[in-house]
């Protein structure tokens, strides 16, 4: 493997993240989301979203890269209360101190080579030092593979699930919660 490696990501990324967003999207869930919300990712939209998100926050966004290549990204920033109330509208008491990881994407042609793991490492480390002790995400029910990869890491469902209109077609999530001292397998 070409040196593979995890760095903030620059403006310039903006148009390869948004190529991968919407490539991973269109690839990977394919089965969840119908037709139509897939072919209805705007690029152009998403591209001057994501320039804004590494410009100007508030999320803190990192890209993996192989070789002079960049093949996946990472966001995550502040978690809203919405996002780590339980289901009755309580707040834990480490609310303040919770991040949301809101993407994890790797282009599924780069797949299964640790970048997914690096970004999330490199993103924790950075929570970590900004003061974050534990993080949340919410996976679709019936994506095994990311389902999966958290599990792997300790995260796991809490018990809070959401369900989304996807054009008419519900997309159930689950909320996904950890702590930000990730050890992989190779660091056990």
């Amino acid at each position: 493997m070409a040196d593979a490696d995890v760095r903030a990501a620059t403006p310039s990324d903006a148009t390869e993240i948004t190529r991968i967003q919407v490539t991973t999207w269109r690839s990977a869930y394919s089965d969840l989301l119908p037709t139509e919300v897939l072919d209805d990712l705007d690029a152009t939209t998403n591209e001057r979203q994501w320039r804004q998100a590494v410009t100007e926050g508030p999320a803190t966004v990192v890209v993996a890269t192989e070789g002079e290549w960049v093949v996946g990204f990472c966001a995550a920033g502040a978690a809203p209360e919405s996002e780590v109330a339980a289901a009755d509208g309580t707040v834990p008491s480490d609310a303040a101190t919770t991040a949301l990881i809101s993407t994890l994407l790797v282009e599924p042609r780069w797949g299964r080579r640790g970048h997914g793991g690096r970004l999330l490492g490199m993103m924790a480390r950075r929570l970590t030092e900004g003061g974050w002790t534990r993080g949340v995400t919410w996976v679709p029910e019936a994506d095994e593979a990311t389902m999966s990869f958290f599990r792997g890491l300790g995260w796991d469902p809490d018990g809070t699930v959401r369900t989304l209109d996807a054009s008419g077609r519900p997309l159930r999530e689950l909320r996904l919660s950890g702590g930000l001292d990730l050890r992989f397998e190779q660091e056990r």
